[in-house]
């Protein structure tokens, strides 16, 4: 489904702070596979999703999406087939607009825009539904202001946004990161859900490696721009949080730490 074909991302170009993360990377993920990636500060995890969606552009290589090249389509264009939960709850929405009206702006995701009423009443029962199942109340505050909400309940609904169209990719930056323990078991057990009931194809970077483990069907870390360990199916099903402490280990003592 996605192929990254000899990427080279260079970052300073052409000054002294020059460096190079990414020199011919190739990566592939298969429709339907729910990615984690993990790995150090500056092993290319979010650099990885941003070439994905289009926050940042190639310097040289491909990104196909099921055999359609992507590499220069604008990063607009790719939300149309893409969702994203970024690591900042306040990025997913909109703060100054309610609940209803976040939602409503999601469901036109595809459509054209008009002059007519932005908030269709009949979509209303719907938005309910979608969030129920989030089991923080939010479909009792649909008039509320999204600024007002806590963090936890924030990407919840980010989540809810980002899968209330038919996305062929679940982009995940780090979306459990800022929150407390508690809010981000939940948000974890809402984002297993959502992708096991829709099938989209997921690609979560998380530093907590128990989530790394006990979600998705593979598994990759990424150092210094390569993927070093790339674990599916079963091999991924059978690691131990302690499995890739090791490896972290090993790769610090390699680094001279």
């Amino acid at each position: 489904m996605i192929q990254l074909q000899d990427i080279v991302k260079r970052f300073h170009a052409g000054t002294p702070d020059e460096t190079t993360l990414f020199d011919h990377f190739n990566f592939s993920v298969e429709r339907g596979q729910f990615v984690s990636i993990v790995g150090s500060n500056g092993s290319g995890k979010t650099t990885l999703l941003n070439l994905l969606c289009g926050s940042l552009p190639v310097d040289e290589g491909k990104i196909l999406f099921d055999g359609r090249d992507i590499t220069h389509m604008r990063e607009h264009r790719r939300a149309a087939f893409i969702g994203r939960v970024f690591q900042d709850p306040q990025k997913g929405s909109c703060a100054d607009l309610t609940i209803l009206e976040n939602m409503a702006l999601a469901d036109c995701k595809r459509g054209r825009y008009g002059l007519t009423p932005a908030v269709s009443r009949r979509r209303i029962e719907y938005y309910r539904t979608l969030l129920e199942r989030c089991g923080m109340g939010l479909e009792d505050r649909l008039r509320v202001q999204v600024g007002s909400l806590s963090g936890g309940q924030r990407q919840a609904l980010a989540l809810v946004i980002a899968n209330m169209t038919d996305i062929d990719l679940l982009i995940l930056d780090e979306h459990t990161a800022a929150l407390d323990p508690k809010s981000s078991e939940r948000i974890m057990q809402l984002t297993d859900r959502f992708v096991r009931e829709k099938g989209v194809t997921t690609l979560m970077v998380t530093h907590n490696l128990r989530f790394a483990v006990e979600y998705g069907n593979r598994l990759v870390m990424m150092h210094e721009g390569k993927c070093i360990f790339d674990r599916t199916g079963e091999e991924k099903a059978q690691l131990q949080v302690g499995d890739l402490l090791s490896l972290f280990n090993e790769i610090s003592i390699e680094c001279g730490n």
